[in-house]
């Protein structure tokens, strides 16, 4: 028996964040975050979440900021 197994991406959100400040360059509404799961999956379909990688970007400054590297305020603006 033949047993297809492995990961794969799941597919991109983006929100922005609305009268949030860049903490690199003070510029406010700036940031986008990106969220994207990482699926197990079993013949092509998706059967558990390994993981969720975030990350926020500024288009000001071009600056990237990693899930453990985000300010309160960016915390806060998500979860609303």
């Amino acid at each position: 028996m033949i047993l297809f197994f492995g990961t794969r991406p799941g597919k991109k959100e983006t929100k922005v964040l609305q009268n949030v400040t860049c903490p690199y360059c003070q510029q406010t509404g700036t940031l986008t975050v990106v969220s994207q799961p990482n699926y197990a999956h079993l013949f092509w379909i998706p059967v558990v979440t390994l993981n969720n990688a975030q990350y926020a970007e500024c288009s000001h400054c071009k600056r990237v900021f990693y899930k453990e590297e985000f300010t309160p305020e960016m915390q806060r603006a998500l979860s609303n």
